[in-house]
């Protein structure tokens, strides 16, 4: 029998005795605070009758990865239910539940601190302060027409796969609408049995990204086996200072992720960067200059296996058209958002649209490189074929309420 507040249980995992979570949400929560540990959150909360507001709950845990069930419906109403789980990760799209209809969906969910060792911790970003990313909670969105929740249940997990993702703008969970990346849709794509660790950041460069300690952070935690997946350009392009340029620094640097992982048994996927939308006589033009090219190179050279995202994302742009391939990226006339009083025009910056398809193309990437990763897949796994892009219109994606105009570091 579930309790109306909470059930607690312990495991020991490495000796450590960890928290298992269950709550029977039909029942009164009460609203997170620190001392409590658990409850609604982000101002939220339960409605009576049915629920027509997003929903967020959190818990306080231990940094590490959890496998969280959640039962999804309402016997009181039919329900329409977009998940996600800490900041913006997608984990259900769009499940509709008849009236007492009550499914179960299980998946992993990563919670990361910034701490490394005692000595060390990763120097984050002013606007990653606080945040879902970086805390120790996990926390789960329930938004949608009608969100639907009846059971949350948390127990740690021991993921057989784990995939670290390093990067800017393009790749880190991105905190506010209408940013997105390809980075927060990837979990969607894989079963319980995978755990992505996100620890890029917009601005950042291969250098910063090594100042901050984040790659210290994957060589403290990193097991044998663990995929890192690594995308850089749009930042360290920008560069002038001596000895910078994609053959010289940047190169360098990216020697450096495969010096210092390789021996601790990682296995390093180098990703070229995103394009820009950079359209002249109605086609998809380049605008990374050397820096792709440097990164196949690299992968060549060391024998690292490498996804071409450049040229799939150009591909993708030509197949929408110069004016369609708006609807991949932050392109909304003024007044689209709450507070939003000028037009947003990102040739760079994906929506949660664009950030959907190009986390199809990471995976069709994988797909190539035929890694044991594809066994993970869910069920829903479509295919793609990025001549042949998805309907922007029937993209489903309620809106989470924090944002609207703040647009990340970078370009």
């Amino acid at each position: 029998m579930i309790n109306s507040i909470i059930i607690i249980a312990t495991a020991f995992v490495s000796g450590i005795v960890t928290p298992l979570y269950d709550f029977d949400m039909t029942r009164p929560q009460p609203a997170y605070t620190d001392s409590l540990g658990y409850g609604y959150d982000c101002g939220s909360a339960a409605l009576s009758k049915k629920q027509t507001a997003p929903m967020f709950f959190s818990m306080r845990v231990p940094e590490g990865d959890y496998k969280v069930t959640v039962t999804l419906g309402s016997r009181q109403y039919a329900g329409i239910t977009a998940l996600r789980s800490e900041m913006r990760r997608m984990v259900v799209d769009r499940m509709v539940t008849r009236k007492g209809e009550l499914r179960d969906i299980t998946f992993n969910v990563n919670v990361h601190t910034p701490y490394i060792d005692g000595k060390k911790t990763v120097s984050l970003h002013k606007r990653e302060v606080g945040t879902m990313n970086w805390d120790d909670k996990l926390t789960l969105e329930f938004n949608g027409e009608a969100p639907a929740v009846t059971r949350i249940r948390v127990e740690p997990n021991m993921p057989e796969c784990k995939i670290w993702l390093c990067g800017n703008s393009t790749v880190t969970d991105q905190d506010i609408e209408p940013y997105a990346s390809w980075g927060q849709m990837l979990p969607f794509w894989f079963n319980e049995l995978v755990s992505v660790e996100n620890i890029a950041m917009s601005g950042l460069r291969t250098t910063s990204f090594i100042q901050q300690n984040r790659l210290e952070k994957i060589k403290k935690e990193l097991k044998k086996g663990d995929y890192v997946l690594v995308e850089f350009g749009h930042n360290d392009e920008k560069d002038r200072h001596s000895g910078s340029g994609a053959w010289y620094n940047f190169s360098m640097n990216l020697k450096t992720f495969i010096d210092e992982l390789r021996p601790l048994g990682a296995r390093i996927i180098l990703v070229t960067p995103t394009e820009r939308r950079n359209f002249q006589d109605g086609m998809a033009q380049p605008t990374h200059g050397d820096y792709p090219a440097a990164i196949r190179t690299i992968a060549e050279r060391e024998n690292v296996p490498l996804i071409d995202l450049t040229v799939a994302t150009t591909t993708l742009f030509n197949a929408m058209g110069e004016e369609g391939s708006k609807h991949l990226l932050v392109h909304y006339p003024q007044g689209t958002f709450p507070g939003q009083d000028v037009e947003l025009k990102d040739n760079t910056h994906a929506n949660a649209f664009g950030a959907f398809e190009i986390s199809k193309l990471v995976v069709e990437g994988m797909k190539r490189l035929n890694i044991d990763l594809i066994n993970y897949l869910r069920e829903e796994w479509p295919g793609f074929n990025p001549s042949k892009p998805d309907d922007w219109q029937q993209f489903y994606w309620p809106l989470t309420p924090f944002g609207y105009t703040e647009k990340p570091d970078g370009n």
